[in-house]
């Protein structure tokens, strides 16, 4: 089970020495939306993964792919491949922040979700100062619907979420 919060970035506050942290680059498709069925490539690593249905708290199961297995997978998703590098700066109480920064077609997008051991811990979560308005319970924020914008879509969304 997975459970994690969502938020915008105040681009404004956004920690100086961000890219200091760990990150991995990210490339990932979607074979389905509903449930999600998504392929990604985290660095030189290939991942199958299945989210069912939710927002906060959904199932989560990932397996291992090939490189082959990935790029004949590609062929058959739909959408806009996402492309992204993910840090992963410290939070309190043993949280991690993973900081996504969109690259190509979402470029100028900025989210960060945090995981939680639970529900509880997630719903006390007070975000740091730089997180803007949560997009936990906002499906157009989930990769999946990302992926499915239209070029106009985009454009729109990445003014409303830049003004």
């Amino acid at each position: 089970m997975e459970i994690e919060r969502k938020f915008l970035i105040v681009k404004e506050k956004l920690p100086d020495n961000y890219y200091e942290y760990p990150c991995n680059e990210l490339e990932q498709a979607y074979i389905i939306t509903d449930p999600v069925l998504r392929i990604r490539k985290k660095d030189n690593e290939y991942i199958l993964t299945y989210k069912g249905p939710g927002f906060m708290s959904r199932q989560e199961e990932e397996f291992p792919l090939s490189e082959e297995a990935y790029n004949k997978l590609l062929s058959k998703t739909e959408g806009t491949v996402i492309s992204k590098t993910r840090y992963k700066l410290p939070e309190k109480d043993d949280l991690t922040i993973e900081l996504d920064i969109f690259h190509k077609d979402l470029d100028g997008l900025m989210l960060a979700e945090v995981e939680f051991p639970d529900e509880k811990t997630a719903n006390e979560y007070i975000p740091p100062d730089w997180f803007g308005r949560d997009v936990t319970t906002d499906g157009t924020y989930h990769n999946s619907n990302l992926s499915k914008l239209s070029p106009d879509e985009i454009t729109s969304l990445l003014s409303e979420v830049q003004s």
